[in-house]
């Protein structure tokens, strides 16, 4: 199992990433973490529901217009069960909730704030994929 080495391409999402956060702050004050995002969809707070379905939205319809326009850019193999992917989502719904926040909140947003706790958290859940990917790559050769 190969994976391709892309530079290019991940300083052009990691720079779209970025300006959409900053984007989303200097509009709406919020903090692009997805967790919370979705999270406020489901916890409405009267007024604050639009901008959230519109945010969600547009991620598979950022996703859809890039294989689109760039599909060499987008391809996508998935080799595990849908039931592992169920499974993997709600440990990550999970984790998020534990975490109070995602690795888009933690990661992107609350790094940029220089927040101790989203320092912590980055650490764990970047150590915690490395090991994962370990184990499941080389010591039970899964995918």
């Amino acid at each position: 199992m190969g994976t391709d080495f892309t530079p290019l391409t991940g300083a052009l999402g990691g720079l779209l990433i970025g300006i959409a956060s900053i984007g989303l702050l200097l509009a709406t004050g919020r903090i692009a973490g997805i967790s919370g995002i979705v999270a406020g969809i489901f916890l409405p707070i009267a007024g604050d529901v639009r901008w959230r379905v519109a945010f969600v939205a547009g991620l598979p319809l950022g996703a859809w217009v890039v294989a689109r326009v760039a599909p060499t850019t987008a391809v996508l193999d998935m080799t595990s069960s849908k039931w592992l992917l169920v499974v993997a989502g709600l440990l990550v719904g999970l984790g998020t909730q534990i975490g109070n926040g995602c690795t888009s909140g933690h990661g992107i947003c609350g790094l940029a704030r220089g927040s101790a706790r989203s320092l912590v958290a980055t650490i764990t859940f970047m150590a915690t994929a490395a090991i994962t990917v370990y184990v499941s790559r080389h010591l039970l050769r899964v995918g």
